[in-house]
């Protein structure tokens, strides 16, 4: 961490990360859709919010707590479908470009204060 002109703490865009959450999950049948709903439910309660159908990212501080969180994730997976789940650096995230339709739009900003548990 450092500090910028005003001496507020700045934490470097190298160590804080993203991750993303990306999923393709079978809905055909009830039982399955409460399984992918659960599974959801459980990305947003960690913090996650989406980005786009299926896409769901969270900003961490660290590499550390982007591990706590990836591995609490994978203990909420479920049995069928297919996940991926990727960490960016901050600054990576930063040069992502973001259109809706032909128009770019500026990428998120990370959250300017942490939760605290």
């Amino acid at each position: 961490m450092y500090t910028d002109d005003d001496d507020r703490p700045v934490l470097s865009g190298y160590r804080s990360m993203w991750l993303f959450a990306m999923f393709d999950l079978p809905v055909h049948d009830k039982e399955l859709r409460k399984k992918y709903a659960r599974f959801r439910r459980d990305l947003l309660n960690e913090g996650f919010t989406m980005m786009q159908f299926s896409v769901y990212a969270r900003h961490c501080a660290s590499e550390e707590s982007a591990a706590a969180i990836r591995q609490r994730v994978r203990a909420c997976l479920p049995a069928h479908g297919q996940v991926r789940v990727m960490g960016v650096t901050d600054r990576q995230f930063g040069k992502m470009e973001v259109y809706f339709g032909k128009t770019r739009k500026k990428t998120e900003e990370p959250p300017l204060q942490f939760m605290l548990f």
